[in-house]
């Protein structure tokens, strides 16, 4: 198999599994989470596709999904959009389901780093550096989820050291 055909099938894989869980989620922020995280990777999808297809690419744009994400969580914690843990299934499937996305996150972003430094061709490496970058993106939200459900302090949990990181970087 190709590098194109593995990426492809790699970010159709976390695009499944995502709305997966979006479908699975009682709750209207996840649900949002999870189905902004599955658009994600199927615009690295098409991205990855023009490359394969050696089409002139436009610039692979940051997404602002950790921005979007921290503002989701913003409204759980005002009470706009209600959130409990185990609200999911129950709170160890929920635990398990998302530490599994943190997997398929992290192997994507690896990935994409040994293809980049495996690349002879600048703009290759450049583009495969900004999908690692991406698929990190995800990797935290998904950390933070298991984070929280594994241990939840209600009422502070999105001021809380662990949540700092989803600022823009």
């Amino acid at each position: 198999m190709d590098i194109f055909s593995f990426a492809l099938q790699m970010e159709k894989d976390g695009e499944n599994y995502y709305r997966e869980l979006a479908e699975k989620s009682k709750n209207d922020g996840l649900k949002e989470i999870f189905t902004m995280l599955a658009d994600e990777e199927v615009k690295h999808f098409h991205y990855i596709e023009k490359m394969q297809q050696k089409e002139n690419l436009p610039e692979l744009v940051e997404s602002k999904v950790l921005t979007e994400v921290k503002n989701i969580f913003i409204k759980m914690r005002n009470g706009k959009l209600n959130f409990e843990p185990g609200h999911y299934i129950d709170t160890t499937e929920e635990t398990n389901a998302y530490r599994k996305a943190c997997k398929i996150e992290e192997q994507s972003k690896q990935f994409y780093l040994d293809k980049a430094k495996e690349s002879t061709d600048p703009q290759a490496r450049l583009i495969l550096e900004k999908l690692a970058a991406e698929e990190q993106k995800h990797y935290r939200i998904m950390e933070n989820l298991v984070e929280f459900v594994s241990r939840p302090e209600p009422g502070n949990w999105l001021e809380d050291a662990e949540w700092h990181h989803l600022e823009e970087y």
